[in-house]
């Protein structure tokens, strides 16, 4: 199989998974009430992964995540050249995503709704800003903490997520069930972060949206794109050292 068929299948599935799970938070945000929009944006997260998994996982392994990808190169099972390729791959698929999007959701441009003309991009949430309360005014200020518990709120959906994936995939015999076992590991961890940051764990996927995001007025997104860039990163090279500790203790057993 050449190469460049996995570099594109890694473009494609990110593609999508930014897509499908960034349309269905802009979608239902603006159509049903938070609960539906919360439940409905993590199913369609953990869906596409489930999808893609069966789907594009023969042909690149189906990381569609550069954290994933991160994880994978630690554990020697991603050389680095693949490694900077599936990289530059996804970040194009979410980049195409994000800019689909924007044609998609065209008249949401002007609204002040900050997750429907944001694009479903990333951003803290008023869960973790300080509540200010002046009069019959309520407002949430971003404070130092709040950039403080984003970022570790990221490294640890993220570690979780990624070594998910490590566990199941370390087997032959999971192959079966392991594109379920991710997206619905994909789908839980979204239940949990989307109050917080509206759950990154993928730097590709957060990029493409915010890049867009500018054009509807949205910076929050591009200010605070560090945290979805790095945090990922870290939680996966932390889950990586770890899986790899814990399956080195149990091979010596």
């Amino acid at each position: 199989m050449k190469s460049w068929k996995k570099y594109l299948a890694e473009c494609i599935g990110t593609f999508v998974l930014t897509f499908v799970g960034c349309g269905v938070a802009v979608v239902t945000n603006c159509s049903f009430n938070n609960v539906a929009g919360l439940v409905g944006t993590a199913l369609a997260f953990g869906g596409a992964i489930v999808a893609l998994a069966y789907v594009i996982g023969p042909v690149s392994g189906c990381h569609v995540n550069p954290a994933v990808s991160l994880a994978m190169f630690i554990n020697k099972k991603l050389s680095l050249k693949d490694f900077l390729l599936y990289v530059v791959s996804q970040f194009i698929g979410g980049l195409v995503a994000g800019g689909l999007l924007f044609l998609v959701f065209f008249y949401l441009r002007k609204t002040g709704d900050a997750l429907g003309s944001g694009l479903g991009s990333n951003a803290i949430q008023d869960l973790l800003k300080e509540k200010v309360v002046e009069g019959l005014t309520v407002r949430y200020d971003i404070k130092p903490l709040s950039y403080v518990l984003a970022f570790l709120g990221e490294v640890v959906l993220t570690g979780i997520f990624v070594f998910t994936i490590l566990g199941v995939t370390s087997k032959a015999e999971n192959g079966p069930v392991g594109g379920l076992v991710i997206g619905g590991s994909l789908a839980f961890v979204h239940l949990m972060g989307i109050g917080l940051t509206g759950t990154s764990v993928n730097p590709a996927r957060s990029f493409g949206p915010a890049i867009f995001a500018i054009i509807n007025g949205h910076t929050d997104p591009i200010k605070q794109i560090w945290i979805f860039l790095l945090a990922p990163l870290v939680g996966a090279a932390i889950a990586a050292v770890l899986f790899r500790f814990v399956f080195k203790e149990k091979e010596a057993e």
